[in-house]
Order: C-alpha cells, then sequence, then structure tokens
C-alpha cells in the first residue's frame, strides 16, 4: 500500500511540474514572459541548438503555445485569409499531429503586415482555444477535434478594422476572456471552456485597441481577476460574471499589454504606471509611475526585482521594478515586435529581421550571444521543456542546448491531417 501511495505522489507531482512548465497562452501561462525552467544556448545557427525545423505555409502572427507534448500555432490563407488554421506540432519530434481548418465569418481584411491569425490561442491544460481577427473563436481538444465554434464577428459586424485585431484570449478558471475593440464596436466577453456558451458580456471603448487581457491570481485558492487595458484606463473584473472590480484612468498604451508579478501590475501608460493589488484582488493603489520606462510593441517583463522594456529606438532599458527608477540601458540590434522572454536569468529577444540576442542581466546588462533565424520575426517567442519555440514568417523552430544538427529533422508542411 505504501509504494502505491508513493508511486501516486509521484505520479501526480510529475503531472504537475509538467504542466507547471507548459506555456498556455501569450507571454506565457501567467502571462509575464519568465519560464518556469529551461536552460537555453546562448547561441544558435543553422546546424548548432537547432532541434527540428518545421516550414509552415500559411500567414501569422501568433506565437506558439506549448501543451504537453504538442506545440499549437495558428495561421491564415488563401487570398482573402478566409481560410483559418490551428494546427499542432510534437515538441518532440516537430511532427504535425493534427491540422483543423476553418472559414472565416468576419472580416478578414487587414495590413500587408499583420494577419488574421494575429492573436495567440490559450490552452487550460486540455482544450486550446484559438481567436482569429475575423473574430472567430473556436474551441478544440488535444486531439484537434472541435468542440464549438462562436462567429463573433457575425455576432459583432462592427467590431473590425483594417488594420486587423490582434488581442489574444486568456483562460481564467472555467471561462475562456476575448477582447476585441475597434472604432466600430468595442466589447469584452466570458464563454464556458466546456460549451462556448456565453457567460457574460460588457461594452468597451470604440477605439481601437490591441492589448491582450491578463489574469491576476488571488491570495485564496482558484480566486482570479481578468485585467482589460484600454487607451483610457485598466480594469479588474470578476471571470466568471464580468463585473467591474476595480478600475484605474490613465492613457494606456494600445498596442504594448500589461503585466503582473508579486501583487503589482506594471502598466505601459506614460511610461510604466505600477499599481499594488489587494490580496483579495478588490482594490488598487498606485505605487509609482516612470515616463523613462517607454515601449516599442515589446512589453514590459519583470525578473528579480527588475522591470525591463525595449523602446522604439531597440534600447533595452532596466528599471528598479520596486521604485520606477532606471538602472541601466543597453543598445540592442535592430527593431523589435515580438516580447522578450527570460529563461534561466537570461533574456532572449528577437528582433524583427529574424536575428536573436541574448542578454545577461544584472547591474550592467549585456549581450553574450546570438542567434540567426534569417526570417522576419514578428511573435513573441514561447518557452516550454527546456526549449524555446520561435515562429518566423515561414518557419517555425525549436531551440534547444542538447541539439546540434538539425538536418535529419527538417521538416515540410503536410498537405493534410497526418
Amino acid at each position: 500500500m505504501l509504494r502505491i501511495c508513493l508511486a501516486t505522489t509521484l505520479i501526480l507531482l510529475l503531472a504537475s511540474m509538467a504542466a507547471a512548465d507548459d506555456w498556455l497562452r501569450f507571454r506565457g501561462t501567467d502571462s509575464g514572459g519568465v519560464a518556469a525552467i529551461a536552460q537555453l544556448p546562448t547561441q544558435w545557427g543553422e546546424k548548432d541548438h537547432v532541434a527540428w525545423k518545421v516550414e509552415v505555409a500559411g500567414k501569422g502572427l501568433s506565437s506558439p503555445i506549448v501543451i504537453g507534448d504538442h506545440v499549437v500555432i495558428t495561421e491564415s490563407s488563401g487570398f482573402k485569409q478566409d481560410r483559418l488554421h490551428v494546427l499542432s506540432y510534437s515538441a518532440e519530434s516537430g511532427k504535425l499531429q493534427w491540422e483543423r481548418q476553418f472559414w472565416g465569418t468576419g472580416r478578414t481584411m487587414c495590413h500587408p503586415m499583420t494577419a488574421v491569425a494575429a492573436p495567440t490561442p490559450a490552452s487550460d491544460g486540455k482544450r486550446v482555444f484559438a481567436l482569429f481577427s475575423s473574430g472567430d473563436l473556436v474551441g478544440l481538444d488535444l486531439d484537434g477535434n472541435l468542440l464549438w465554434l462562436r462567429a463573433l464577428g457575425l455576432e459583432h459586424p462592427a467590431a473590425g478594422n483594417d488594420v486587423g485585431m490582434s488581442s489574444s484570449p486568456v483562460v481564467a478558471g472555467e471561462t475562456i476572456i476575448v477582447q476585441l475593440e475597434s472604432q466600430g464596436d468595442g466589447f469584452a466577453a466570458g464563454f464556458e471552456v466546456a460549451t462556448g456558451q456565453s457567460r457574460w458580456q460588457i461594452d468597451r471603448p470604440r477605439l481601437a485597441n490591441w492589448t491582450s487581457p491578463i489574469v491576476l491570481q488571488g491570495a485564496a485558492p482558484g480566486t482570479s481577476s481578468v485585467l482589460l487595458q484600454s487607451s483610457g484606463k485598466i480594469s479588474a473584473h470578476d471571470p466568471l460574471t464580468g463585473k467591474e472590480l476595480w478600475s484605474f484612468a490613465a492613457k494606456c498604451n494600445d498596442i504594448t499589454s500589461a503585466t503582473a508579478a508579486e501583487g503589482v501590475v506594471y502598466v505601459p501608460a506614460s511610461g510604466v504606471q505600477a499599481l499594488r493589488v489587494n490580496s483579495d484582488l478588490s482594490r488598487v493603489e498606485p505605487l509609482w509611475n516612470s515616463p523613462k520606462l517607454t515601449f516599442g510593441a515589446a512589453s514590459p517583463i519583470v525578473h528579480g526585482g527588475r522591470i525591463y522594456t525595449v523602446n522604439r529606438a531597440g534600447v533595452l532599458v532596466c528599471g528598479d521594478a520596486s521604485s520606477g527608477q532606471v538602472l541601466a540601458q543597453l543598445r540592442l540590434k535592430g527593431a523589435f515586435w515580438g516580447s522578450p522572454v527570460i529563461a534561466d536569468g537570461l533574456m532572449v529577444l528577437v528582433n524583427r529581421d529574424g536575428l536573436g540576442q541574448v542578454v545577461k542581466l544584472g547591474d550592467k546588462p549585456e549581450i553574450i550571444g546570438e542567434g540567426k533565424f534569417d526570417e522576419e520575426v514578428l511573435a513573441s517567442p514561447a518557452v516550454a521543456g527546456g526549449a524555446m519555440y520561435v515562429r518566423s514568417s515561414h518557419h517555425l523552430w525549436k531551440i534547444a542546448a542538447d541539439a546540434k544538427d538539425r538536418e535529419s529533422n527538417e521538416r515540410k508542411p503536410s498537405d493534410g491531417n497526418p
């Protein structure tokens, strides 16, 4: 009996560790961009540390997510980009596990730089939820079977713009939350993860907005709130009902999303506005504002008592997370669209031209390594299982410290389901 109990405990422990190492939504399971466990290489190239490289046929700016052995991305294809794809690859081998395709039901017009597959999918560890710029939201199980579909573009035909929507969904408990805001219509809504049925819907500003919601965990087990950032304020809502718990008026960025760490929310608003949230998530108080912590498109990242931003000039700015005081700056190479990640005390940033830069953090951050993708990279990396997954304009890559030669692992896109 003792052996059975010990074995059961070990299995549950290993399962929880695996789940903790997943990357379940935009910028990771906690939306902070920091990996739980990883030792990434500081250099990579054509043959070094590329575990596999998969050619992707469609267009997309969405970042990969990782659930166990599933690396999931979305794509759009066709002259009007109205063919929507969700694909799952094996994290171990890069083999295509399944692909599902849908017709877009809403507006698919967007800027040539972006794509209808711009929002990053999300997962609750058992299902995948993919949102597209067209307003189509689909729920799938991990075998790729369709569970439900909501044509939000038909339900809200004015919720769209000619640039393209890119706000990514988040999961809070048993609710999947989306935020769709444009000049024509603006709303946020929560849906049951199992059925796609509506839980709530609230009006939002009728202004273009590309930021993504984030989830805050409360001190009590199972409690959380979802933060919605718009140009005039950031607000917290009950995931089950949509009820507003608090709001803070500020001139918020409409591209760069907020992040949170240790009960503090760092809002891109005229620099960075730090807000302390109380333990039951019901109140907020301002801590500091630092106009010198400025942004381009990349979202802020907090680690080790420091906050980091990347400005439009491609400069990494390091600030004290408790005061906002600027501590150091580092000139990077190129311009950045995707957000950085941190793993094992190292920050990885990939510029738009596909040059990865590895930065050693500390009092004086410094670039200690580089890696090339040789293609445009607009998506943020994902880190899980000791590896980094990067989506470039034509490929999906796995970078790992123990990978030496990719020649036998390079794959072509599949013409159909495996």
